[in-house]
């Protein structure tokens, strides 16, 4: 059996400015790669679809607010939302389809091409978007 070489796979660098715990989500280590924290651990697939959102704003207030779910995975999402969610903070997700999820947010951005902000969320039950 002969073994053919590969390229290293670089994972592609976002248009949009990102903070995730006061760190670039882009954040490139010595060598120039990714930082493999920052990869994905399964496949995000884009999507629309409203849900509502309540927690704590970055000022420590309560809110609850219409927002939109632009990719999901099957432990977490992006979400647009024009309020200013601090990372760490966790969230309430009352998705189109029922039930409420706990979600920790663990990245907060303004898309460099539209000016919307996002943030991206960990979801808190093992089961995901299937949690009862």
């Amino acid at each position: 059996m002969r073994t053919i070489p590969c390229a290293t796979l670089r994972w592609p660098s976002s248009r949009a400015t990102a903070q995730k715990g006061g760190e670039s989500m882009n954040e490139k280590d010595p060598q120039g790669d990714v930082a493999s924290s920052q990869r994905p651990r399964s496949p995000r697939v884009p999507v629309e679809f409203a849900l509502e959102v309540e927690g704590t704003d970055a000022s420590g207030n309560p809110f609850q607010a219409n927002a939109k779910a632009t990719k999901i995975s099957r432990g977490g999402a992006t979400i647009a939302i024009d309020v200013d969610v601090p990372v760490g903070s966790v969230v309430k997700l009352a998705p189109p389809f029922g039930g409420k999820l706990e979600a920790q947010v663990n990245g907060a951005w303004t898309d460099d091409i539209d000016g919307n902000r996002r943030i991206g969320v960990k979801l808190l039950d093992a089961n995901g978007w299937f949690a009862e």
